[in-house]
């Protein structure tokens, strides 16, 4: 009974966190929506016994995808107006998306309908041992027969990582990189690192420095 009660508390929600994401005019309370919607997913997912995957939405979604985001748009100047004015240009191309995303949805249905594909005859390699939870046999899995291809993938993302570093630490006008001066940052004094400003009411405040 509580099972239940929590899969559909867990589903109205996810529904509703998803629609107000949509549908919210601040990109900043999209954002504040969709990190409810993936807890409310990951509830969906411990509720299943798909403790791993819950976890994953929890820390890499919304620990780093969403508030990612929630930094990007607040630290964005965004002009609603035009934002709304581009979301009115492009509406029917949105609507042409989810027309075929519509048709998609119902192709599948009714090909499952139809009778399910015969994909083969698993071997049996990857079955779950028993006595172990969901996590430790993912762990065995990935760290055991996928060995391999696990670290393929994190020396991929290690050359990425790389490689973004490099593009952006350009060269300045200057023939200078970037570097901190790390003398000039210790001989710093605090009261010349500090500065009281006194911003009236509707006004900005004009930050200004040197390099450090």
């Amino acid at each position: 009974m509580i099972q239940t009660f929590a899969f559909y508390l867990f589903a109205m929600l996810v529904i509703a966190s998803g629609a107000m994401t949509i549908l919210a005019r601040n990109p900043v309370h999209s954002v504040l929506w969709l990190i409810l919607a993936f807890f409310n997913a990951a509830g969906l997912m411990v509720i299943v016994g798909a403790e791993f995957i819950a976890m994953l939405l929890v820390i890499v979604y919304v620990g780093a995808v969403a508030v990612l985001f929630l930094f990007v748009v607040m630290m964005l100047n965004i002009d609603f107006a035009e934002l709304r004015a581009g979301f009115i240009k492009n509406a029917p191309l949105g609507v042409a998306i989810a027309v075929i995303l519509l048709a998609e949805l119902v192709l599948g249905i009714g090909a499952y309908r139809a009778g399910v594909m015969e994909l083969g005859t698993p071997l049996g390699d990857a079955a779950p041992l028993p006595g172990q939870s969901n996590i430790e046999n993912i762990g065995l899995l990935l760290y055991g027969e996928y060995l391999f291809l696990f670290e393929v993938a994190g020396i991929i993302l290690l050359v990425a990582m790389i490689g973004a570093i490099v593009l952006t630490h350009r060269k300045r006008p200057d023939n200078t990189r970037g570097h901190q001066n790390i003398s000039k940052q210790v001989a710093r004094r605090p009261q010349d690192a500090t500065e009281l400003k006194k911003p009236t009411i509707g006004q900005g405040v004009d930050i200004g420095g040197g390099e450090l």
